[in-house]
């Protein structure tokens, strides 16, 4: 495990079988220190109800252990779109994993930031505004944060630099239980040159300027498939992509990122690549 002034490297785990049975069963034979998992179907609305003995279990584990544990909520969520089905389907489903992130004892639910599609760009923010900030008022104080994920560019994202989370966060109010999951894949894409000499040091201190440092509470570490600016969401295991294993350290190193658990979503139908990648990083951690 990793020392409290170090970052937890750990991934997001199948749970097919029981958060604790499967989840943590496949966090061992990986080496992960922290976990990140779906409460229901990703791509769809059906909200499932959770299993008590596999909650109570992964919340001990977690309370036990100092893992950190994360709920992923599910894709299809976007509070700016123009469709009004969408966005109560949204609202819902954002609800039920924060409320069910509080029953495993998660730090966290990420949620992506959204696409405006046909509306305009403040239209769907006003939108944002109206039906996020309730929420993050419904938040307990032991409750999990609300981890914004900036997305990778395409169409009419509301956040890819991590510049576009300031009119974001400024129309939650700042929100304090509003948090950032940093995407390394997400912010290649979005024209953040990670692998260039002092890339990730410029995209950290940026973001630490518009969003504040202490908001960033999670990192999605994934190489990319694609060159830096593609706006293409491929994601690659680490150190095989265009932005190479080396970058990664400086997420370790960086005041802004220092201590803050990296996550990885990676290729892989299987626990190999998935440990490679988990070694890979504490590597570079200890590098």
């Amino acid at each position: 495990m990793a020392d409290e002034l170090s970052s937890p490297v750990g991934a997001h785990v199948p749970v097919a079988g029981g958060l604790a049975t499967a989840g943590l069963k496949y966090a061992a034979a990986i080496g992960a220190e922290a976990i990140q998992v779906f409460v229901g179907n990703p791509r769809g609305w059906a909200m499932a109800a959770g299993r008590a003995e596999e909650d109570k279990r992964l919340r001990a584990h977690g309370e036990d252990t100092g893992m950190p544990v994360y709920v992923h909520a599910p894709y299809l969520i976007n509070l700016g779109s123009p469709n009004p089905q969408t966005v109560e389907s949204s609202v819902e489903s954002i609800r039920h994993a924060l409320l069910r992130g509080a029953v495993i004892g998660a730090r966290g639910v990420v949620v992506h930031t959204g696409s405006a599609v046909s509306q305009s760009r403040d239209a769907a923010l006003r939108q944002v505004r109206e039906r996020l900030l309730p929420l993050l008022d419904e938040i307990p104080a032991d409750g999990p944060d609300l981890l914004l994920e900036p997305m990778a560019g395409q169409g009419a994202m509301l956040c890819a630099t991590v510049q576009d989370l300031g009119p974001y966060l400024d129309a939650l109010d700042r929100h304090p239980r509003a948090g950032v999951c940093l995407d390394t894949c997400h912010a290649f894409a979005a024209g953040h040159d990670l692998a260039a000499p002092g890339g990730v040091a410029a995209t950290l201190d940026a973001l630490a300027a518009t969003a504040g440092a202490e908001r960033l509470k999670l990192i999605h570490a994934n190489d990319s498939k694609d060159v830096c600016g593609s706006a293409k969401d491929r994601h690659e295991n680490i150190g095989a992509g265009r932005i190479g294993a080396e970058p990664f350290a400086e997420l370790f190193r960086h005041p802004v990122s220092r201590g803050v658990p990296l996550v990885i979503e990676t290729p892989g139908r299987s626990a190999d690549p998935h440990r490679a990648d988990i070694d890979t990083l504490k590597g570079v951690r200890g590098a």
